[in-house]
């Protein structure tokens, strides 16, 4: 950003997800003008993805009240699916947690707990707060050009050109924005697996009274040698599945074979009692796709470079087993927004050197933060994915409880 730039330099977003989208909110609300470019043709084209997300009181919860989104939150989240109940292959349950069973004590208020909302109403709430003329999509960016004194001109797959003082990679593991920052890429954390469903009309099947009954009305994580089952609840009634074990990159599931997917699935847990089994029986067809899980290195930070930053999983890309990636994803876009808020308040926003010396506190605060907690991720998973589970997982996350309330 040359130091001629006028006070309202162009700013660009790259992706409408949660970080993206908490960024595009933060700055619209504080009236600093920005644009976001998502590459899907519609909110709806990849709806199906995402299953539900805890957000807590100091990370994606804030990220919605500093936004005047904390009533829309609380219509449309679950505080009943807070409830965790974790078995073993067997089927034995070993610990309760929610719905009368608490872990630090009756909760005192909403700073307590983590309500559960499904990650496709989230993204609908926050899209829904800003005009729809700062979202363009059907923008798949190609390629980026520097154009010196950090303004880069992004070139997008429809063709369509455009140039920047301001550059914000908010576009996932796979982030087109990062090689300008970081040579960093994802390194697979050695555990693959799917995602099934059962689809909400076929959670009312009589033969899965007993399947629904044990998952309960949150999450059921089933653990045994190595292998993870996870189970969620999600708004619409949907149970989205997780079907976790070691294996190498290479393995996938037959996704465009349901009875194949199945049979590989069952097979995999064979011995696993029938409740359990039955989440692979009865499961949408439709909806069967590959989960490997990847991870960017665990304190993966980078030498500003002007003009442009990262937030989400294009910075701090990690497993789900610390359950922050959309919360430190939210908080990137918060915090990034209300960086920029406050240079324009000062009437600097304009001034490179004022942005860059701004951005890169955020980054260093950003890239520590995430580092302690991918750090938590990795061991959470290497327990959960571990040979001695589901004892050595509760054993941790007593441990983790027990610290108080968790970053991210």
């Amino acid at each position: 950003m040359s130091s001629n730039v006028s006070a309202q330099p162009r700013i660009a977003i790259i992706g409408g997800g949660l970080g993206g989208l908490a960024l595009l909110l933060t700055l619209h609300r504080r009236g600093v003008p920005a644009t976001l470019y998502e590459r899907d043709p519609a909110f709806d084209a990849r709806a199906h993805l995402g299953g539900s997300l805890d957000l807590g009181w100091k990370s994606g919860q804030r990220a919605l009240r500093e936004n005047g989104l904390q009533d829309a939150f609380d219509n449309n989240s679950r505080p009943e699916g807070e409830e965790m109940r974790i078995y073993d292959g067997a089927g034995k349950l070993h610990l309760q947690l929610g719905e009368g069973h608490h872990a630090r004590g009756p909760s005192k208020g909403k700073e307590d707990i983590r309500p559960e909302i499904d990650r496709t109403v989230l993204r609908k709430l926050l899209l829904d707060a800003v005009p729809p003329s700062l979202v363009q999509w059907g923008h798949a960016l190609s390629s980026v050009r520097a154009l010196g004194s950090g303004a880069h001109e992004l070139t997008f797959a429809n063709g369509a050109t455009i140039a920047c003082d301001f550059l914000v990679g908010a576009d996932g593991a796979y982030s087109r924005v990062r090689p300008l920052v970081s040579p960093a890429v994802p390194e697979f954390l050695g555990v693959n697996g799917a995602e099934i469903s059962l689809a909400p009309e076929t959670t009312q099947l009589p033969a899965l009274a007993e399947t629904v009954a044990n998952v309960g009305k949150g999450t059921m994580m089933a653990m045994q040698d190595s292998h993870i089952l996870g189970a969620q609840v999600n708004g619409d009634g949907r149970i989205r599945t997780y079907a976790w074990f070691r294996a190498p990159a290479s393995w996938t599931i037959p996704a465009s074979d349901p009875g194949a997917a199945k049979a590989v699935l069952r097979e995999r847990y064979a011995g696993w009692p029938a409740w359990m089994l039955a989440l692979v029986d009865h499961c949408d067809e439709s909806a069967i796709y590959p989960r490997a899980l990847w991870t960017l290195p665990v304190g993966h930070k980078w030498e500003h470079v002007p003009g442009v930053t990262l937030v989400g999983d294009a910075a701090h890309l990690m497993s789900p087993f610390a359950g922050a990636g959309a919360n430190l994803a939210l908080l990137d876009g918060l915090e990034l927004g209300l960086a920029l808020a406050d240079l324009k308040e000062k009437g600097k926003l304009g001034e490179a050197g004022a942005v860059s010396e701004t951005v890169k506190g955020f980054e260093e605060n950003m890239c520590a933060m995430a580092g302690r907690v991918s750090e938590k991720a990795n061991a959470n998973l290497e327990v959960c994915a571990g040979p001695d589970t589901p004892q050595a997982m509760i054993r941790r996350f007593r441990e983790v409880t027990a610290e108080g309330e968790r970053e991210g």
